[in-house]
């Protein structure tokens, strides 16, 4: 019975076991399968995602073409519709359909805002907006609400305090009102040509103890006394201009006494000091630091003053003497062999000068200026090439015995960028063939060869090829140069201001030139070949010209304009002095489309009336130059009302001049 039961048992274990072993056998495939189906599920749902996200995308993607093409076409309806109002316009005024009263068409920027568009903005930009103003329009704007208030009172905006352009309308109570209000922060103060300010004004600026930069140019009630005042306040005072003032040496021993910080300063056109008072300037702690000074017309000093200063001066970097017909070789040889870090000088107007006084130059020098000089030859052009490796900007205008050599020496100089030889009468063409192979025709930006009476056709077609960076260039009265030669002009890459004033210019040759679609400005006066046509062919392919001048092209009409206004919408300078077939349709064209004019010149239109006067005062809100001499049929009434809304009006109606040709 044991046996029995012990095998009963025995068998029941196998069967238990067997059936664990199947349960574990089936519950591994059943895990198997579950997790082949969850990763067959999973790319499912992925396929259908992609599947969903680039259809999203694709979806996304066609909102934003749609979005796109709404603003392109918003912006091209627009420029349509002015288009269309332009045309309008025009064709009213040629068919006298227009009224007086009409208003011009408005430019993009006129249109009325129906919110504060500038508080919207970033603080940074909105205060960058208002540093344009000048002091009275800012105190305008603060009155207009709080938070322009708040934004004009930025520190930012009191850094600098520009009087200049607004003297006219300052008196000495508003100018010492406005120095206290920007005290705290005051570095820049211009008060050039500000005749009204007394001592008041003087007492406010000694108040500003930040200032580093003053500029008294012209102001005759400057005294000594009120400099004393000044600088025993502002210690750390760096630019002073002093230029046209009466000060004497006793100012130049108050600078030298308070100012040693000042790096630089102006004294040009002050008669009154003498060389004693170069003696207490060379005496300060400023002397030692001076890199700028200028002494322009100060024709009182003598050797033994130039001497004092520069004996002391040893690191000046800009040294000017304008203006000085009685200045000698002597000065100019201790001003070069002293200052051995001089970077900038200008000698224009010293006839006296010789190649004696340039023996030497300093090897740091970068610009020089001996313009209006018949004594200096090749001899220092050579000197200045091979002692001055870094010059950049030489000015030689009015220098008659400079010649094709110079030329050659100049063509060695690495950096030259600008390079004026304006009535060198010996330049020939040789020269420029030898200046433009040198290496210097690389960074070249600026030329000018006005009156160069002996140039011909080969130099300009060198330019226009060989000097590819020129982006300034001036012909005007080469009288060699030939109508078709001209033409070559439309090949220069990089030509935005071109001078050929008083050539042979005629319809074909400016409407080569005006193939060049980033000229800007362009000097065609008293070019009479020039016709309408001529003109409608260039103004089409410049229209972001800015300024013109058509003085004396006697063949130009009211039609010529017509078609400048309409394609060229960024002019900002007009010039149309003796065109006598101009007459009021002109300025109705130009008022209703040129929102931007800056100066206009009409000396000697004697067709301009009353009524084209009313267009400018209408129209042209930003002009501030305009000149109407010999315009006798313009009264003296309009001409009041004109000074009201622009700064400059020049005007005397008087009969046309003869030289205008009227």
């Amino acid at each position: 019975m044991s046996n029995w039961t012990a095998c009963k048992e025995k068998k029941e274990g196998v069967i238990a076991k067997v059936l664990r072993i199947q349960t574990q056998r089936q519950y591994k495939f059943v895990y198997t399968a579950f997790f082949a189906w969850k990763e067959w599920t999973q790319q499912i749902v992925d396929r259908y995602a992609i599947l969903h996200f680039t259809a999203a995308q694709q979806l996304l993607d066609h909102v934003w073409d749609l979005q796109l093409c709404k603003t392109i076409f918003n912006a091209w309806h627009h420029v349509t519709l002015e288009s269309v109002q332009q045309k309008e316009y025009f064709d009213r005024l040629e068919k006298g359909e227009n009224s007086e009263n009409e208003e011009p068409i408005p430019s993009k920027n006129c249109f009325p805002e129906v919110h504060d568009s500038i508080s919207t903005l970033p603080y940074k930009v909105s205060v960058q907006i208002f540093s344009f103003l000048n002091a009275i329009d800012l105190a305008h704007c603060a009155r207009v609400c709080h938070s322009w208030k708040v934004l004009t009172n930025a520190s930012t905006l009191k850094y600098k305090l520009n009087l200049h352009e607004i003297n006219h309308r300052l008196n000495d109570l508003t100018v010492s009102k406005l120095i206290y209000l920007y005290r705290p922060y005051l570095l820049h103060l211009n008060l050039r040509n500000c005749q009204c300010i007394q001592s008041s004004s003087f007492m406010a600026i000694s108040s500003c103890n930040n200032l580093q930069d003053l500029n008294l140019s012209n102001c005759q009630a400057l005294k000594d006394d009120h400099l004393l005042l000044i600088a025993r306040r502002c210690h750390i005072l760096l630019y002073l201009n002093i230029s046209h003032t009466l000060i004497t040496d006793t100012a130049l021993r108050i600078i030298a006494r308070y100012l040693s910080n000042l790096l630089c300063l102006s004294l040009a056109y002050c008669r009154r000091f003498t060389d004693k008072g170069m003696t207490y300037l060379a005496q300060g702690e400023c002397c030692k630091n001076l890199e700028h000074l200028d002494l322009s017309n100060c024709l009182q000093l003598t050797p033994e003053g130039f001497m004092q200063i520069f004996n002391k001066c040893d690191n000046l970097k800009v040294f000017i003497v304008d203006e000085f017909p009685t200045l000698t070789d002597q000065c100019i040889q201790s001003i070069l062999l002293h200052c051995s870090k001089l970077e900038h000088i200008s000698f224009l107007g010293s006839p006296l000068l010789t190649d004696a006084a340039f023996q030497k130059f300093p090897k740091a020098l970068k610009i020089i200026k001996l313009e209006g000089n018949n004594r200096i030859s090749d001899m220092s052009i050579k000197l200045l090439s091979r002692m001055c490796p870094n010059v950049s900007h030489i000015y030689l205008a009015d220098c008659q015995r400079l010649t094709d050599i110079c030329l050659r020496y100049l063509a060695t100089c690495k950096q030259l960028t600008i390079l004026n030889l304006a009535e060198c009468i010996n330049i020939t063409d040789a020269g420029i063939r030898s200046f433009s192979d040198g290496i210097c025709a690389i960074k070249l930006r600026e030329l000018n060869l006005s009156n160069c009476v002996h140039l011909g056709d080969m130099s300009l077609i060198i330019i226009s090829k060989k000097l590819q960076n020129l982006t300034y260039l001036s012909l005007s009265f080469c009288d060699n140069i030939s109508e078709s030669s001209l033409e070559a002009l439309g090949q220069a890459p990089n030509l935005i201001s071109l001078d050929i004033s008083g050539s042979s210019c005629s319809d074909q040759s400016i409407s080569a030139i005006g193939k060049r679609a980033r000229m800007k400005n362009i000097n065609i006066s008293q070019c009479t070949n020039i016709t309408d046509l001529g003109l409608q062919k260039f103004a089409k392919q410049c229209p972001g010209l800015e300024q013109i001048d058509l003085s004396h092209c006697l063949q130009i009409t009211d039609v010529a304009i017509k078609n400048l206004a309409f394609c060229c919408r960024l002019l900002s300078c007009v010039k149309l002095s003796g065109c006598k077939f101009i007459t009021d349709l002109t300025l109705q064209y130009l008022s209703g489309v040129c929102h931007y004019l800056v100066q206009l010149d009409l000396n000697g239109c004697s067709l301009i009336t009353d009524k084209g006067m009313k267009y400018v005062q209408k129209g042209c809100n930003w002009l501030r130059i305009l000149n109407i001499l010999y315009c006798k049929s313009i009264s003296k009434s309009i001409v009041q009302k004109m000074k009201r809304s622009i700064d400059t009006v020049n005007y005397n109606g008087e009969e046309c001049h003869p030289s205008l040709e009227c």
